[in-house]
């Protein structure tokens, strides 16, 4: 497969036009340098004093990308108000018991960072964020999901092809994915790729809730645009992700980890479905981007 090269930019305080276009044209823009080491090694620091905390013995839920089959999970649902931490698939035998030790067992952690941890919280709502936020498009952006996406070495697992709105459904559609290398991340750890433009085709899939359980829906039988840029992020990039971009990453089979911090915005003007996965009550309090 041929693949294309991603356009590249720095961050100087302000959405240029030449941003602007090529978020309009490819779905995704890439922006070099956007964190500072400091701001990562503080954000990888927190993340590792939140697993030092972890009760695995309490919590053997294993997260898949490729199945569905972890968000008939209470455990999962409630991640929605939470810091809730998800294992590795090949971190865990039959029974649930680790077969790695435990930070290098977690897959990702969420889905409330934002809100209820205050490194993550102060650096989510940051002035440059809500500046990029509006620079995309959204009039009244709203963070309604964050995640640690740790992507172990030699067994984190695939995130096979797909559509962040196909979770975050709003209509229209606003879904936004801010999606920021903490390591970097390289073709040989897992680094994502992108169908360039892709965001241009139709939603495929829905993720909803179905009464008590949840349910993929197919909307467009078509086949995915081929994924075929690459997205290497060395360490303070950031990557956004227009909600209708097909993307993915390979399993990560090298000896380097690759974690990520990952937001999804949406815009408070849109209408948030009752049925998507993640549900807040009203008693949960949110911040304002």
């Amino acid at each position: 497969m041929e693949t294309k090269n991603p356009k590249r930019f720095n961050w100087s305080g302000e959405f240029t036009s030449s941003m602007q276009k090529a978020y309009a044209d490819d779905g995704f823009l890439v922006i070099d340098e956007f964190v500072t080491t400091s701001a990562c090694e503080k954000l990888l620091k927190q993340s590792d004093k939140l697993i030092d905390d972890f009760n695995v013995e309490a919590h053997r839920v294993a997260f898949s990308a490729t199945e569905q089959t972890h968000a008939a999970s209470e455990y999962f649902n409630k991640s929605a108000t939470d810091i809730s931490f998800f294992l590795e698939e090949e971190a865990v035998d039959g029974s649930g018991n680790l077969l790695k030790k435990k930070h290098h067992a977690v897959n990702k952690i969420g889905h409330a960072l934002h809100e209820l941890d205050p490194v993550f919280s102060n650096f989510s709502y940051s002035s440059d964020i809500k500046k990029l936020a509006r620079g995309v498009g959204l009039r009244k952006p709203s963070m309604i999901q964050s995640m640690v996406i740790c992507k172990q070495p030699f067994i984190g697992g695939e995130v096979n092809i797909h559509q962040d709105s196909t979770f975050l459904y709003t209509e229209p559609e606003t879904c936004v994915g801010f999606w920021i290398a903490l390591e970097d991340a390289t073709v040989e750890n897992g680094c994502m790729w992108a169908a360039a433009g892709g965001h241009s085709s139709s939603l495929r899939h829905r993720f909803r809730k179905n009464g008590e359980e949840m349910e993929m829906i197919t909307l467009d039988e078509s086949p995915m645009p081929m994924c075929d840029t690459p997205l290497p992020a060395p360490s303070g990039t950031l990557v956004i992700l227009h909600g209708r971009l097909p993307h993915y990453s390979a399993p990560n089979r090298s000896s380097d980890s690759r974690y990520a911090y990952a937001m999804h915005l949406i815009d408070e003007t849109a209408d948030y479905f009752s049925d998507n996965w993640l549900q807040r009550p009203k008693t949960f309090e949110t911040k304002q981007l």
